[in-house]
């Protein structure tokens, strides 16, 4: 009764958002340096493949940054920019775009966690929960993914961008995203934080287990919502069923797995051996689908990595909402403080 209960919130929930645009399928290969290669125009899907397998074999250099040439950060109103490390065709997307809040209480030694927002947050997007972690002793910044609020183009009004049925941009975008972070990281300890974690949620904590897996600042990482790969819930979630139709009739399923291998968190968790994880997932969640949560947790089991485990009694979308939402709040709040605190 409770799974078909939330089930149905969960769909209707997902229903209220009205403007969700199935976009073509497209390879991507301007994305990827590809599209002038006749070799990879014949057969775009061997020469993508071959892309990724050069990714994989050193992914350290598709993941490598230098801290930016410059920060620009306003000290009154906590706002930070800086160049993006990855050039995109929309130059709104290549300025990141980043929210501080320092902590209220000042425990030695610095501790302060990046935030990494859900898929088409706004600009108020998880403020709550970066004043939370400040009240709490540990500064926040809250970082704007690509394509999301200021970084989004005229053309959008979702982000569609950085997830979507063209594998190339995809696989770039969400690159970006993790070289964004990085960079992000860097600023923080050039203020002098000594304890940095990471939080991300839904997509944003795909991308907070890439960062955590290259970053080695990172101390703890707070991921919720989480699965292995990345193509498997764009392919089997409620909130990608309009990417999936793209994706349908041009690429399967085992295909686009292979090929966003570099952007999904099961390569790298051999990585997060240094790192203190939380996972946390939801036990009704129908956007990242609960075998796949479960799926995750039992790799991290077995390679016996350091983590701890957390399920919320609801889902993806009532996850955001009361009780649930400060029942999340506190789980990841007090992991973090904990794991920084004795990192």
């Amino acid at each position: 009764m409770l799974s078909a209960f939330f089930h149905n919130w969960e769909r209707r929930l997902a229903g209220l958002t009205t403007d969700r645009v199935v976009r073509p399928f497209d390879w991507g290969l301007e994305w990827v340096g590809l599209d002038q290669d006749p070799d990879a125009v014949r057969d775009p899907l061997a020469a993508m493949q071959r892309y990724v397998d050069g990714v994989m074999a050193d992914t350290a250099a598709f993941y490598a940054i230098t801290p930016a040439p410059t920060y620009d950060f306003d000290e009154r109103s906590g706002l930070l920019s800086f160049e993006s490390v990855l050039h995109t065709p929309h130059p709104t997307n290549n300025t990141v775009r980043a929210r501080f809040f320092p902590a209220a209480t000042s425990d030695q030694p610095r501790m302060a966690v990046l935030v990494l927002p859900q898929w088409n947050a706004d600009a108020n997007g998880h403020v709550g929960l970066c004043q939370l972690l400040a009240r709490f002793g540990m500064s926040a910044l809250r970082l704007s993914l690509p394509y999301h609020d200021a970084r989004m183009p005229p053309e959008l009004h979702r982000a569609d961008y950085i997830v979507s049925a063209n594998v190339g941009r995809t696989l770039q975008v969400c690159r970006q995203a993790v070289l964004d972070a990085r960079r992000a990281i860097a600023w923080l300890a050039q203020q002098g934080f000594t304890q940095i974690g990471i939080l991300g949620t839904s997509l944003g904590s795909c991308l907070a287990s890439l960062t955590a897996a290259h970053e080695p600042l990172i101390k703890a990482a707070a991921l919720n919502h989480i699965s292995p790969y990345f193509a498997d819930v764009v392919w089997e979630g409620l909130s990608t069923i309009h990417v999936r139709e793209g994706l349908e009739g041009h690429i399967t399923l085992d295909a686009l797995r292979r090929l966003w291998l570099p952007i999904g968190p099961q390569p790298y968790l051999d990585r997060l051996r240094r790192t203190k994880t939380l996972l946390v997932y939801a036990r009704y969640d129908l956007t990242f689908p609960v075998a796949l949560s479960r799926r995750l947790v039992n790799d991290f089991r077995s390679m016996g990595l350091p983590h701890e485990v957390a399920v919320l009694p609801c889902g993806h979308y009532s996850t955001g909402l009361s009780p649930f939402k400060w029942l999340d709040g506190y789980l990841l709040t007090r992991f973090l403080r904990t794991a920084l605190r004795a990192a």
